[in-house]
């Protein structure tokens, strides 16, 4: 008898041990329950929006988010793929396209998508990617092509030669308001580069549809504003002036990441200053991370009258508001997502974030790389 109740015991004391391991470890959870119904983007009422959505599900890197004009969106992934995610069927995507130049070096690969503004009649969408050229040289460079029935149709080669490395590959597109096409480029870890307007380094910069300077350029060729260490971030306010946001220094010396108001003709100072230091004719940022902080941020959007970009290094989404031009910024979901890169306004206008976790830098979790929707209203 005395053996059945010792034997009772320790059956009730190893379930107990297991419950409390398990309740302890979904307790530890890394994603806030969320929802994964299929999405109507069209007419829902923000406040019957959940707060957090998953969208899609086993993406590989991805970068980059262009909404279709049917509200649902592309995606690249940094291998060279293009994605189609479709919003009525959550949690999954369609290969739509590979662009098989695009090398994934480093931090490089296939980077920044954008329709051309007048998508809807042409079928025109931009690509930035790395590649290795003749001499296995890495460069980076925009191309065109046409997307249509769900198909990339064949490269046009816009800007080409922009210098590459396996770091510092900047990659940012965006059409302007004033339907010039807008080109992030990185120092490609040699600083100097960013000084000379000769070069396309370290710059953004501003040309035609066609790959050609923009008219009014400030030097005459396609560079709008020079002396960057590696933007990744392009929007407009509603006023129409452009900010960047820019990664800071690396390595052990980490910190002063940046966001800009972008100037034609601007020097932005690397890499002879930094964070409040200033010198003759450059320009200091509204607001930077400071010598200790690294926000590492990769993309930047406007919506609501604030800023929103991803930070990978901090693991967080960020916002900054702007209150008579003094600048304000709150840390959002830190460490919840792990690194975040893309974060767009949707036509929906809820916020699309893109996790980094499958870069080589991060750590993957169950679901990872995936796309979040965000109801800015829960902020």
């Amino acid at each position: 008898m005395y053996v059945k109740i010792a034997l009772a015991a320790i059956v009730f004391v190893s379930i107990f041990v297991l419950y409390s391991y398990f309740s302890k470890t979904n307790s530890l959870a890394p994603l806030p329950k969320r929802e994964s119904n299929p999405i109507n983007v069209k007419g829902e009422p923000a406040a019957e929006i959940p707060n957090i959505s998953d969208i899609v599900l086993g993406l590989d890197t991805p970068w980059s988010i262009a909404f279709l004009p049917d509200n649902n969106l592309l995606i690249t992934e940094r291998s060279g793929q293009v994605r189609l995610i479709e919003l009525n069927k959550t949690l999954d995507s369609v290969l739509v396209g590979k662009l098989n130049q695009a090398a994934e070096i480093g931090e490089g690969g296939l980077l920044g998508m954008t329709l051309h503004p007048d998508f809807e009649n042409n079928r025109y969408i931009y690509f930035y990617y790395t590649y290795y050229s003749e001499n296995d040289n890495t460069l980076n460079r925009v191309v065109r092509t046409t997307y249509q029935n769900n198909k990339l149709g064949t490269e046009s080669i816009i800007v080409d030669a922009i210098p590459g490395a396996r770091n510092h590959n900047g990659g940012r597109i965006k059409f302007g308001p004033d339907n010039y096409l807008y080109i992030t480029t990185g120092d490609a870890q040699n600083p100097s580069k960013s000084q000379d307007k000769n070069n396309l380094a370290g710059k953004i910069l501003r040309v035609t549809d066609q790959g050609k300077p923009a008219p009014d350029n400030p030097f005459g060729n396609l560079v709008y504003s020079y002396g960057h260490r590696n933007p990744q971030g392009l929007a407009w306010d509603q006023q129409g002036s452009l900010y960047a946001t820019e990664h800071g220094r690396s390595g052990i010396l980490s910190g002063f990441d940046e966001l800009n108001l972008i100037k034609p003709g601007g020097n932005y100072g690397w890499p002879d200053i930094e964070g409040d230091s200033t010198k003759e004719n450059m320009i200091t940022p509204l607001i930077h991370s400071g010598p200790s902080t690294t926000w590492a941020p990769a993309s930047l959007t406007y919506l609501n009258n604030a800023f929103y970009f991803g930070g990978l290094r901090g693991t967080a989404l960020y916002r900054i508001t702007l209150s008579d031009g003094m600048p304000s910024i709150k840390e959002l979901f830190k460490a919840e997502f792990g690194r975040i890169r893309e974060v767009v306004a949707g036509p929906d206008g809820m916020l699309y974030v893109t996790t980094s976790n499958r870069d080589g830098r991060g750590i993957p979790k169950s679901g990872d790389d995936r796309i979040i929707r965000i109801n800015p209203n829960g902020l």
